[in-house]
């Protein structure tokens, strides 16, 4: 069974960095391109990073754009998200997933999803 483990959330203050992780086990990741989602309280789910299978693309959301950073570790079967020069509008749980790589919409037909990692940012 194939399963999508995040990690790396928690509480910090704005301006500050955290590294979410999301690890595969069941399956090997180096052939599927990761994203990374979010949905903050009351809003839907919104794509923010995408890496694709080599790892030498990336897309971004523009609400992210020059803080966020996706990188990966194929051969940990691990997908990273560093965040930096984080906001109070940053909180949200945070969801990996994997699918097909897109230049123009970033990942789409998702076919394994995480269960989330809670990030909260205080001001």
């Amino acid at each position: 069974q194939v399963q999508l483990v995040e990690s790396g959330g928690g509480l910090v203050q704005a301006g500050g960095s955290l590294r979410l992780s999301c690890t595969a086990s069941g399956r090997t990741l180096s052939s599927s391109a990761g994203g990374w989602f979010r949905q903050a309280p009351g809003k839907e789910r919104e794509l923010i990073a995408a890496i694709s299978w080599s790892g030498g693309s990336t897309y971004y959301a523009d609400s992210v754009k020059g803080r966020f950073t996706s990188s990966r570790d194929n051969a940990k079967d691990t997908v990273y998200l560093q965040m930096n020069s984080l906001k109070p509008e940053d909180t949200a749980v945070y969801y990996c997933a994997t699918g097909y790589y897109s230049d123009y919409s970033g990942l789409y037909g998702m076919d394994y999803w995480g269960k989330g990692t809670l990030v909260i940012v205080s001001s």
